[in-house]
C-alpha cells in the first residue's frame, strides 16, 4: 500500500467538496479492505484513515479481532446472510447492506444479545443488473425503515446504493440521483436518514458531486486485488 494514494484521493475529496460547496469534512473515506492483509490496514492507519470496510463476514470478524483498536470504526458492505450475522454485528459501527426486514431482525437479535445499538443502512438497487442485491419496492423501504426506527437496538443511519458498472456518466449519476431523491423522501416522511453511501474507486467523485457522505474506495488506495 502507497501512502500517496491515500493523500490523493483526500485531496481529490476535498477538491470536489470545494467545488460543490461542500465541506471535505462531510464525506467519510472508507478504505475497502476485504482481501488485503492486517499490515496493509496498519499502514492505511499509520496515514491517518479510521473507517475500513468489509465485504465478507468472517473476513472481517478475523481482522477486527486481530487488530483489535478500538479507533478502528468497521464498516460492513457486503451481502449479509443471516448466519453470518453474528460475525459481524458483535465488530461492524455500520452495517450498509440491510436489504429485507428478515435481516433487520436478525442483526436486531444479535444487537440485542450484545446490549449494543446497530448502525445500519439500507441498500438500495438503483440499476437493473442482474448481480447487484437490494431493495426496490418504496412501500418494503418505507416499511423496513418504520420497523428499524421502532427498534432501540437498531439505529437507521441512511441508505447504500452501487452504481452500474458501465462506461457512461450519465447511468453512474441518475444511479446516484436516484438514491439521493428517496433520501429526500424518507426525510419527508419524518424519519433520520443522514447517510448517503455511493461511490466508488471509478465513480466516488460523481457521487460526492450527488450528495455522498459516505465513498467505499479500495484499489485506488490499496493497490488492485489479487483473488484466490
Amino acid at each position: 500500500m502507497n501512502t500517496t494514494n491515500i493523500s490523493h484521493i483526500l485531496s481529490e475529496i476535498e477538491e470536489v467538496t470545494t467545488a460543490c460547496n461542500r465541506s471535505a469534512a462531510d464525506v467519510n473515506l472508507i478504505a475497502v479492505s476485504k482481501t488485503f492483509s492486517v499490515e496493509d490496514i496498519k499502514s492505511a492507519i499509520n496515514a491517518g484513515l479510521i473507517s475500513f470496510g468489509e465485504n465478507k463476514a468472517q473476513e472481517l470478524n478475523i481482522k477486527a479481532k486481530e487488530l483489535n483498536d478500538e479507533k478502528i470504526e468497521w464498516h460492513f458492505i457486503g451481502h449479509l446472510q443471516s448466519n453470518k450475522v453474528k460475525y459481524v454485528v458483535p465488530v461492524a459501527e455500520f452495517i450498509h447492506s440491510v436489504d429485507s426486514l428478515k435481516i433487520a431482525i436478525e442483526i436486531e437479535k444479535m444487537a440485542v444479545k450484545l446490549g449494543k445499538r446497530q448502525k445500519v443502512l439500507l441498500e438500495i438497487k438503483t440499476a437493473p443488473e442482474e448481480s447487484k442485491y437490494g431493495l426496490t419496492d418504496k412501500n418494503e423501504i418505507f416499511g423496513i425503515i418504520k420497523y428499524i426506527s421502532n427498534s432501540t437496538s437498531l439505529d437507521f443511519q441512511g441508505l447504500m446504493t452501487i452504481a452500474p458498472f458501465v462506461n457512461e456518466e450519465a447511468e453512474i449519476r441518475k444511479s446516484f440521483i436516484t438514491l439521493r431523491n428517496l433520501k429526500e423522501e424518507v426525510q419527508k416522511l419524518g424519519y433520520f436518514c443522514k447517510h448517503l453511501s455511493m461511490g466508488m474507486t471509478s465513480d466516488f467523485k460523481i457521487a460526492i458531486e450527488e450528495g455522498a457522505t459516505m465513498v467505499r474506495i479500495g484499489s485506488a488506495i490499496f493497490g488492485n486485488r489479487i483473488y484466490n
